[in-house]
């Protein structure tokens, strides 16, 4: 969303008190903070790229506005607009934080070790739990480069290659090849999910031949990713109940283990809940959905020594 600049109702003048040219810690976690405000066009739609409620980001602004005295942004009825000292502050702060990543790519260029913030957006439907691909990845990486800062936040899809393609991500884990020419997509390791029902459901006790295929068409199922595709389900997929819908996989187990719904679940997620007997596979012939994940990344010389560090060892774990 374009920002809206808000007319100024009084000139800049002197001030005696607020921000002295220290920057502590702090005030880099409140620039961040406003930097996605002011890209998101105000503070709700900031939420999510930021993990934080709504009155959060609200109080860091506010905390900001006090370091700083001066009034960033103006919200209200009339919406989000941000003032003359706000569009003055944004110009500042990405130019301080443009420059921290030239300094720290040059210390790492002197030191021959990476340094600097690794910003990496995941998508929320994607496997996080056992000994997956992606978790060997950040513990070598981690290992390998202690200097480095990790930042992992997760997102839709969509909102992950936004945040790659604004800069906001130093990369991130997609579902889908990114066409545009600056961009540069991986294809890193793939995902199986079957289909699984709770202990509730009328599957749950049936014997697997007593599954029909009327039976399944029949079932309450919910929504799955056009990303995810196999021979079998793309034959099947037309027939199905869908009856309800989830953003991410936890909240898709949450509505299989309901008894009421039918859902696709990655293999290793489901497998403890297997073990413990609340879940059941539904084992319908050679049923599964295959999900392909990709390294999406916008390299500059900036960050591209770290882009290139953390895609070779995606490299080595998924060989």
């Amino acid at each position: 969303m374009p920002r809206k600049h808000a007319s100024p109702s009084r000139r800049l003048v002197a001030r005696t008190s607020g921000f002295q040219g220290r920057i502590a810690e702090v005030d880099l976690r409140l620039l961040r903070v406003f930097v996605n405000v002011a890209e998101h066009g105000g503070f709700a739609a900031a939420e999510i790229a930021l993990g934080k409620s709504k009155s959060a980001v609200s109080i860091d602004i506010s905390s900001l506005e006090k370091r700083l005295n001066l009034t960033l942004c103006q919200r209200g009825r009339s919406g989000f607009a941000l003032t003359a000292a706000g569009e003055a502050v944004l110009d500042a702060t990405l130019k301080f934080f443009a420059d921290m990543e030239i300094f720290q790519k040059r210390l790492s260029d002197a030191t021959g070790t990476l340094s600097g913030e690794f910003r990496l957006y995941l998508p929320d439907t994607i496997q996080i739990h056992g000994e997956t691909a992606l978790v060997r990845a950040i513990e070598r990486f981690s290992t390998r480069f202690p200097n480095v800062y990790m930042n992992v936040r997760s997102g839709t899809p969509r909102e992950v290659e936004f945040a790659v393609i604004n800069g906001t991500a130093t990369a991130g884990i997609t579902l889908y090849p990114q066409q545009r020419p600056e961009m540069q997509t991986t294809a890193l390791f793939q995902e199986t999910s079957f289909i699984y029902c709770g202990q509730r459901h009328p599957f749950f006790s049936l014997l697997e031949t007593d599954i029909t295929r009327a039976a399944l068409t029949q079932a309450r199922m919910i929504e799955v990713s056009d990303a995810a595709t196999s021979p079998a389900w793309d034959g099947l997929k037309a027939e199905m109940n869908f009856r309800a819908t989830a953003d991410n996989v936890d909240s898709r187990a949450l509505l299989i283990l309901s008894g009421v719904y039918l859902g696709f679940l990655p293999e290793l997620f489901a497998a403890p809940m297997l073990a413990e007997g609340s879940l059941r596979k539904v084992a319908f012939g050679d049923l599964s959905l295959t999900n392909s994940f990709y390294l999406l990344a916008r390299p500059s010389p900036e960050n591209e020594p770290m882009i290139e560090a953390f895609r070779s060892i995606l490299d080595e774990v998924s060989a």
